[in-house]
């Protein structure tokens, strides 16, 4: 059964076909815009601590169960499996402009680009993708310009802002507008699973007005915080102009629920990937 953060599934869909279960939202289905999805860890044919729907093939997966899984994740959320795009995830703030020539880079064919946590395009059928394990997914979708982008936050790419980072990357490239884009901040890591130390939050100091530092960090008093990723994620879009009415907060935390989401912390690192998955429909 899933946990759900305050008992709420009003933005968080659960879709099932076949075996495959993936998360949607509805914030971003009623747009008809765009398919889209975010994976769990069942309807996949991998073994092991990759079980059973993991999408990386550097976790010690056999080759053939990952390919299978693309088809099968392809296949359950509704886009063509060539199409796929996927980012390098470096923990960076780069946001790459991406279309129909880079379709099956990272999948079918090697990458001609590095250090890449975020995707943006506006051309129909080119599925990016980005990985997770508990760090924060960022989904942005503009219905009016018909473009969107896909995002990878860490808390070295939450503390670089990297959801403002890529609203304006859509606004000089397709002519975005902030107040037009809704975004939502997918399954990832919670406040009250997130221990960090005081490196990790004296550099969210240096970047987060004081008035913040106490919801963004509870102090344990050892020299540990309880870093809160989804508000640090928040406060990004809105600084960067998104309406409060077009973020999407997570509800599922991953670590809270390692037999429905991969999650890092809780394996110990023993873990496969998740992924987020953002196609414009033709």
């Amino acid at each position: 059964m899933i946990q759900w953060k305050d008992n709420q599934q009003k933005h968080t869909k659960v879709n099932k076909k076949g075996e495959v279960v993936y998360l949607t939202y509805p914030l971003l289905e009623e747009t008809e815009t765009v398919v889209h999805g975010f994976t769990t860890r069942l309807g996949g044919v991998s073994k092991g601590v990759c079980s059973s729907m993991n999408l990386s093939f550097s976790r010690g997966d056999e080759e053939a169960a990952v390919y299978e899984n693309y088809r099968r994740i392809a296949d359950a959320v509704g886009f063509p499996y060539e199409s796929i795009v996927c980012s390098d995830q470096t923990h960076t703030t780069n946001v790459r402009k991406v279309g129909k020539d880079d379709r099956g880079k990272g999948l079918l064919f090697s990458r001609n680009y590095h250090d890449v946590d975020g995707l943006i395009t506006n051309e129909p059928e080119v599925t990016l993708a980005t990985f997770y394990a508990d760090c924060v997914p960022l989904y942005l979708v503009d219905p009016v310009k018909k473009a969107i982008g896909l995002s990878h936050s860490g808390w070295r790419g939450t503390v670089g802002k990297i959801g403002k980072v890529t609203v304006e990357a859509m606004g000089r490239e397709f002519g975005s507008r902030p107040e037009d884009i809704l975004t939502a901040i997918g399954p990832s890591i919670c406040q009250e699973c997130y221990e960090v130390s005081e490196d990790v939050a004296e550099e969210f100091r240096k970047i987060y007005p004081r008035e913040l530092w106490n919801t963004l960090l509870w102090d344990k008093g050892n020299g540990k915080y309880q870093l809160n990723l989804w508000e640090a994620c928040r406060r990004n879009f809105l600084e960067a102009g998104i309406l409060p009415e077009h973020i999407v907060l997570p509800e599922i935390c991953t670590c809270c629920n390692p037999d429905f989401l991969f999650s890092h912390r809780a394996s110990q690192g023993k873990r496969g990937n998740l992924a987020a998955f953002l196609m414009l429909k033709k």
